[in-house]
């Protein structure tokens, strides 16, 4: 007579969370201090990820508006003499005549003091400078006027002045209509400045019309600074081509500048204080896995008695492991979800005080919770596989 083989009950995967919760819904207490030391170590994580994602939002938006797109070529020290040089009288003209620019302008320096009155010294400066400007300057920067009007043919040729926000702040200029003594005489504020980040020399400077300055300040007519905007996908070609345009017989007098490139930098370089705090946040992740397992561990010696009946009843050892395999993970997971949450929660209100974009990058958040699975996964590894190899004989007698 051949003998009839017992086979186990399969467990569906409703049986499976509805075992591998039992132990959680038996000791709530437990489980939320075992999954505190996962949701702390994610929520560090997602933190400082979503902290550094926001502020290179703000920078990439702060770029997109500004442009990459803008050069700025300045006279540098002759090669032989050291002394300083001048850029052509004509440089702006010959500058415009490059393929790829769209908009050019120029600025030039002028010994003169702006003071708030004539009373004042002529040393007490506060590092404000007086320049010379184009028409065009503020197109060029991409700028605007806070206040009042910009420099135009009409008030360009007479005794008017724009300022930049930091030497109208210096000078305790509030609005336009007030007056400021350049030179030997007074000057009339016609337009204050918003910030430009791309062009703090301007932010600190009394800007004049190119004629009024070469009438009322003896100007000589040679800029200074010449900025221009070209086309993004002729940027480098133009790069190469202004020295020896601006300058034919001198151009390694010739220093050509990009502005943004310091908020490109800091835009690459976002990152990398980062990586030590997300290594902090791994650590705490890694303690709150041996917490895990620390915590079933426990569990499997609290339950030798239900893992011998369970046993004794005809749970095969593979259905032990997945007991407590999924206990783990689940207690992971609440913590990964804890930790996702907090973390956002902490990046938004990091955003919302610095007045930047709330960015949590979606990696991130996949990154954290399948870590917490990967970690729950191993934490729950042992304990289970020590559960698996009770005896439910010896299981049932020791309880």
């Amino acid at each position: 007579m051949a003998r009839t083989r017992l086979k186990a009950a399969r467990l569906g995967p409703r049986d499976v969370l509805h075992v591998g919760s039992a132990g959680l819904r038996s000791r709530p207490m437990r489980v939320i201090l075992s999954a505190l030391g996962i949701a702390i170590g994610i929520a560090t994580m997602i933190s400082v990820v979503g902290i550094s994602a926001s502020s290179k939002a703000q920078l990439m938006e702060r770029l997109d508006k500004l442009g990459t797109n803008m050069l700025v070529a300045t006279p540098g020290q002759g090669m032989f003499s050291g002394e300083d040089v001048k850029l052509p009288k004509g440089s702006l003209g010959m500058l415009g005549r490059i393929e790829g620019i769209e908009e050019a302008a120029a600025t030039g320096d002028i010994k003169e003091a702006v003071r708030r009155s004539e009373k004042i010294s002529d040393d007490e400066t506060g590092g404000i400078a007086v320049k010379a400007s184009t028409e065009e300057l503020l197109k060029v920067l991409r700028g605007r006027a806070a206040s009042g009007t910009w420099l135009n043919k009409a008030n360009g040729r007479y005794p008017s002045v724009v300022l930049g926000h930091v030497s109208a702040q210096r000078l305790g200029i509030t609005s336009p209509g007030q007056q400021v003594y350049v030179g030997d005489r007074y000057f009339t504020v016609v337009g204050i400045l918003a910030p430009l980040p791309l062009s703090p020399e301007i932010e600190r400077s009394a800007l004049v019309g190119w004629e009024a300055a070469q009438k009322l300040l003896g100007f000589d007519g040679h800029p200074t600074s010449l900025y221009e905007r070209s086309t993004d996908a002729s940027v480098n070609a133009v790069r190469k081509l202004i020295a020896p345009t601006v300058d034919p017989q001198n151009p390694q007098n010739v220093q050509v500048t990009d502005p943004s490139s310091a908020l490109q930098a800091k835009a690459a370089t976002e990152g990398a204080f980062s990586s030590l705090l997300l290594g902090l946040g791994g650590i705490a992740l890694l303690v709150g896995g041996v917490g895990v397992a620390n915590t079933m561990i426990i569990s499997v010696l609290e339950r030798r008695y239900e893992i011998g009946l369970r046993r004794s009843l005809g749970a095969t050892r593979g259905q032990i492991r997945i007991q407590f395999v999924t206990e783990s993970l689940m207690l992971s997971g609440l913590g990964g979800l804890a930790g996702v949450a907090m973390g956002s929660i902490a990046t938004w209100i990091y955003a919302t005080s610095g007045g930047l974009p709330w960015v949590v990058p979606a990696w991130a958040v996949v990154g954290g919770f399948g870590a917490t699975l990967v970690i729950g996964t191993v934490a729950g590894l042992y304990p289970a596989v020590r559960a698996a190899r009770l005896s439910p004989t010896l299981a049932l007698h020791a309880a």
